[in-house]
């Protein structure tokens, strides 16, 4: 009888199927085949239990994209204990919350992180701390391959059933402290084998990178589960994804599969090395979440780099993208249609569904949805109704079918007694050739009446009242004279998540 513990189906299984000399994993400075991987999350297993991490108890990875980051996924659920994957980027205070909310047993942390986090990790009071350096090199008591090599190399995965809870996300905070979400071990599976194999369609000869995180959800199953679900390889990239930086491992590596989100997709866009394939000979399939696509950056990306965007919507919650364009289907402009083996709707305030074209709320349902939240009663019940996951996002439904992101449901416009979305105010104003990124808010008028203001980045050219003009201008024929943002102001840069969501409640408080 098949393990239910995940670590059976996504790594050990490939050695006795034949491919335990394919490469699973790559960065900068060193490889990691399907065998390797297998054996040395044995001995992360082993190293934590001779370390007295007992089962169900957190492992906090504070990691950068490099190999370790498999191997301590994978290794610590072998161990039945449950690894914490968190944003490299968080501040030290948001980290120590973390810690202190899930009861961190161990922390594995990157060598460069140690400086800025080192001291919050201590003030935790976490019994282990192992220090992963990129290149492999920590001959130290606590360095990465002294702990694996304390470890047995024949630990086998703790016995787990499906639906026993695996691994924990943090939500993005976008909006208040981060929520730990709690993932069981048939998810992963569920959705590699919906997204991944039949809108991804990934194969054992793709080679998969991923611009968005391992510590993210929509990064995880890129860079790990996708590829791991069909022996493929994936190449890592520890630093931040600039678009220079992702250019360059576009072309080093080749890959055929590449995630990203639509702030790095406009601004690889407006890089001057641009070119078709985006520096890589082999790519066929791009796809896209964290934040909706505009339609001018898909459209743009197609004609320039000559594969389409596969935009999709996905979250914490649900683990991964469940509605999605896909290869021979795409329309810009809209999230797509539901991934198979998911089902969504869109509902008014009363759980009534609401007519096409009309904004409501976006609830979804398929096996990935989350366990709940961590210490969180209240808002577990409202997100997790039943078999439904309440999203939180303003959606409309055409009458085809495709699904239209209109906002965060607590950041949609009233504007003139009409709803407005800022993500098409975003979007049209995107649309014109002299804006790179936009974000959009409320924003009272003297008569205490709410209006849309505008935060905007150009692409070159200094701001003028000639541009303001012309860009109010250009939203109201794109989209309607209501809806036009009454002021704009030119930014350099826009708050965003790591994962690329617009902060939108930190331009609020300026």
């Amino acid at each position: 009888m098949e393990s239910g513990n995940a670590v059976s189906w996504f790594v050990d299984r490939h050695v006795p199927d034949g491919n335990g000399a394919r490469l699973a994993f790559r960065d900068p400075w060193r490889s990691l085949t399907y065998h390797d991987l297998a054996a040395q999350t044995a001995r992360f297993a082993g190293a934590l239990h001779k370390a007295g991490v007992e089962r169900e108890r957190r492992v906090v990875l504070l990691l950068q994209d490099t190999i370790d980051f498999p191997i301590a996924f994978w290794g610590t659920m072998r161990a039945g204990a449950v690894p914490v994957p968190i944003n490299t980027l968080l501040t030290a205070e948001t980290v120590g919350y973390i810690l202190a909310d899930c009861r961190a047993a161990a922390v594995v942390i990157s060598a460069p992180l140690v400086e800025t986090l080192g001291a919050t990790v201590r003030a935790a009071g976490v019994a282990l701390v192992v220090v992963s350096k990129s290149d492999g090199s920590a001959p130290e008591e606590h360095g990465f391959p002294a702990f694996l090599a304390s470890g047995d190399p024949d630990t086998a995965p703790a016995p787990a059933s499906p639906d026993e809870v695996a691994f924990w996300l943090y939500s993005s905070g976008s909006t208040g402290a981060p929520k730990g979400v709690r993932h069981i071990h048939s998810s992963l599976r569920y959705t590699a084998e919906t997204y991944g194999a039949k809108v991804l369609g990934i194969g054992p000869d793709d080679v998969m990178f991923s611009a968005a995180k391992a510590f993210h959800a929509y990064g995880l199953g890129n860079s790990l589960t996708f590829p791991m679900s069909v022996a493929a390889a994936s190449v890592l990239l520890p630093d931040r994804p600039t678009p220079d930086a992702v250019l360059a491992m576009m072309r080093t590596h080749n890959p055929t599969l590449f995630g990203g989100v639509p702030t790095l997709y406009a601004g690889l866009l407006a890089n001057p090395y641009i070119a078709p394939g985006a520096g890589s000979s082999r790519l066929r399939r791009c796809i896209s979440a964290g934040e909706a696509l505009p339609a001018d950056i898909g459209s743009r990306w197609k004609s320039v780099v000559g594969v389409d965007i596969l935009d999709g919507i996905g979250s914490t919650e649900m683990l991964h993208i469940f509605i999605s364009n896909h290869p021979d289907d795409v329309r810009y402009g809209s999230s797509g249609k539901p991934v198979p083996g998911y089902d969504a709707r869109i509902v008014d305030e009363h759980d009534r569904p609401v007519p096409h074209g009309e904004p409501g709320e976006l609830v979804v349902r398929g096996d990935s949805a989350a366990d709940g939240y961590w210490n969180q009663r209240a808002k577990s019940r409202r997100t997790f109704q039943g078999e439904w996951t309440y999203t939180g996002d303003t959606y409309t439904r055409d009458a085809d079918g495709y699904f239209r992101f209109q906002g965060r449901s607590d950041e949609m416009l009233k504007v003139s007694g009409v709803w407005v979305s800022p993500f098409e105010v975003e979007e049209a104003l995107i649309s014109h050739p002299a804006v790179l990124e936009a974000a959009v808010i409320g924003r009272q008028d003297r008569d205490g009446l709410v209006k849309p203001k505008a935060f905007v980045i150009l692409r070159d050219g200094l701001p003028s009242d000639t541009l303001v003009m012309a860009l109010q201008d250009h939203v109201k024929i794109c989209i309607g004279v209501w809806k036009y943002p009454r002021w704009i102001e030119f930014v350099d840069s826009l708050p965003k998540t790591a994962t690329g969501k617009i902060q939108r409640f930190r331009l609020r408080e300026v």
